[in-house]
């Protein structure tokens, strides 16, 4: 630093003494050509060239001629040559302080940007090219309209009119008729703006409890009741396609919010549609509750379509099944099974969503006589609410093993027992039960013997439930008795210990008896065969509790004929001590006797 600052001090000193000889040379000069000021424009504006500068093109900036410029030839070779070392030694000064070098950058930056606004405004001043901004008036501010109070201005009467008026004009077209009536929602909730709506922050946010009244429980009674009451006698066709369109909308402005978020930006603003969604909701709300069997006949739409399928549409599915649960119990459950519970074996499916699925099952089952509404309608229109292979997810989902117990699997186990009771709710003995039994039993014995303790018992109990519904049960377990030997041996003491419970439930003993001699022939046979010291060892278990329950079979049907031996001779003395005993005579007597006896 200190060689450089000598230099730049010498330097310095030589263009000083150059000055003055140049100042001495313009004084001896002077009769020729004298010094003339030069400004100049600024460094990286343009400069505008004056057709009239033309003639003075020649001239130097030191105001010489090309004729006389030699004058100062050898002084002009000296100042470059000393500029040169100048701009080496300033470059080597920069290199070794770099911080004062910026600061000076940052200097003449800031000169040059004062020279600017010096410039713009004298431009302004002096009326130069530079245009004041036209300054726009601002636009009065919409007053904000909530949803209540959009609700509460809707005239009864007037919706009656309109809805006589279109029903009239478009009297075979049902599909223009909902589009109007949806329309008519749509004009009185025009005013309701998306910040007043947030639908979506709403329905990630609100329990399903709270869901299941917006915005329904805006509008009033008579409105309400004048749109259901038109509604009902719409075709069941049409308002399918009302309830899809519906939700293709509401989807739609679900989809341009994620489209929005996955741009980056910050904070998601809801666009206000050209049907207000607020509208849309309402209308939806009151097929779904008026006629809900109508969601019932888009399943097939709900479950193949991918845009009304995965976790993001979930919240607005709990909410239809929430709306149509609000018309009919069984139709809210008949959609949680066949739409929301297969979305528990998802690997997608994450606690929120879990969560979700919980809250609508739970607020099912919450209806005042929810638990008898569900269970004499057990069976709807042929199909069973819980069909048996929802009941062995069912099962499968409140049974897990240890190590995959969850926070929400208590809350199944909550649920479990009512769902249970309508899955096999039901005529004993009847050939709707008798057949939903053989479908259950196939997976109960397989999950009997899984491994997992809770869902062994549980599997276990219902396997049992089966074999007294329907004795091909018994055939079924013969044909699967080997090939789930674990599962059978753990049937098998169950029957034993807790036969005094069963053995009422069979119509007959029968094929219980047959069944079991069938299984300790199998035992008989394959132990003589089998290795397996494992194996050996269940075939010894499920021997054991055969051979119990065979004595056990045995006593109770010794037992089955003694009590109707009583009933008889019960019957038969009551009938005697009614008549004459004279009038009877021994061999009459015998023979009473030896026709009720032979059983």
């Amino acid at each position: 630093m200190d060689e450089n600052s000598a230099v730049i001090a010498q330097i310095r000193k030589e263009q000083e003494e150059e000055e003055r000889l140049i100042n001495r040379g313009g004084e001896i000069k002077g009769n020729s050509s004298g010094w003339q000021t030069v400004s100049y424009s600024k460094r990286h504006k343009k400069q505008s060239k004056d057709p009239r500068d033309a003639s003075r093109s020649d001239l130097r900036p030191n105001g010489l001629t090309a004729a006389n410029s030699h004058v100062f030839l050898s002084l002009e070779l000296h100042a470059e040559e000393r500029r040169q070392r100048a701009l080496q030694a300033l470059a080597a000064a920069g290199s070794a302080d770099p911080v004062a070098k910026t600061k000076r950058n940052s200097d003449d930056d800031e000169d040059e940007d004062g020279g600017d606004g010096d410039e713009n405004e004298v431009s302004v001043e002096n009326g130069g090219h530079g245009e004041a901004k036209k300054v726009k008036p601002k636009k009065p501010k919409k007053p904000k309209v909530t949803v209540a109070e959009a609700a509460a201005k809707i005239d009864a009467a007037d919706l009656r009119a309109f809805l006589v008026d279109i029903t009239a004009s478009y009297e075979l077209q049902q599909d223009i008729q909902l589009m109007r009536f949806a329309d008519y929602y749509g004009r009185a909730f025009a005013s309701v703006g998306a910040a007043q709506f947030p639908w979506l922050k709403i329905f990630k946010e609100s329990s399903v409890a709270k869901l299941a009244d917006i915005p329904i429980c805006h509008i009033s009674e008579d409105v309400y009741k004048t749109s259901v009451d038109w509604l009902s006698q719409r075709s069941g066709e049409a308002l399918g396609a009302f309830v899809l369109w519906s939700v293709d909308i509401i989807l739609t402005d679900f989809t341009s919010h994620l489209g929005a978020a996955s741009k980056g930006s910050k904070k998601v603003v809801q666009p206000v549609s050209s049907k207000s969604q607020v509208a849309v909701f309402v209308a939806l709300a009151m097929v779904l509750r008026r006629k809900p069997d109508v969601l019932v006949s888009v399943i097939p739409q709900l479950k193949e379509n991918p845009k009304y399928q995965g976790q993001d549409s979930l919240p607005v599915t709990a909410w239809m099944i929430s709306q149509a649960s609000q018309g009919d119990l069984t139709v809210g459950l008949y959609m949680w099974v066949r739409v929301l519970l297969p979305l528990l074996g998802g690997k997608s499916c994450n606690p929120q969503s879990r969560d979700l699925i919980l809250q609508s099952v739970e607020r099912i089952l919450s209806f005042p006589k929810a638990y008898s509404i569900l269970i004499n309608g057990a069976a709807k229109k042929g199909e069973r609410l819980v069909p048996p292979s929802a009941f062995e997810a069912l099962m499968r989902v409140t049974f897990p093993a240890s190590s995959a117990r969850l926070k929400a699997t208590e809350r199944f186990e909550a649920v479990y027992p009512t769902l249970k009771e309508v899955a096999l709710a039901g005529v004993s003995g009847s050939k709707t039960l008798k057949q939903i039994s053989l479908q259950i039993s196939k997976f109960s014995i397989i999950a009997a013997g899984g491994g997992i303790p809770d869902l062994c018992n549980e599997a276990s109990n219902v396997f049992i439930w089966c074999l007294t519904q329907n004795s091909e049960c018994y055939q079924l377990w013969d044909k699967l008795y080997m090939d789930n030997l674990s599962a059978s041996a753990s049937i098998l003491k169950k029957l034993s210990d807790q036969w005094q419970v069963h053995s009422p439930k069979h119509s007959s003993l029968d094929p219980v008896r047959e069944t079991l001699k069938l299984f300790r022939q199998k035992n008989e046979i394959t132990l003589a065969e089998e290795e397996d010291s494992a194996r050996r060892a269940l075939l010894k278990d499920a021997d054991k509790y055969c051979k119990a329950l065979l004595g056990r079979v045995s006593k109770g049907h010794g037992c089955m004929k003694f009590a109707v031996f009583a009933s008889v001779l019960a019957v038969g003395a009551a009938v005697i001590a009614s008549q004459n005993v004279q009038d009877w005579d021994s061999k009459k007597l015998s023979e009473l006797l030896g026709v009720q006896l032979s059983f």
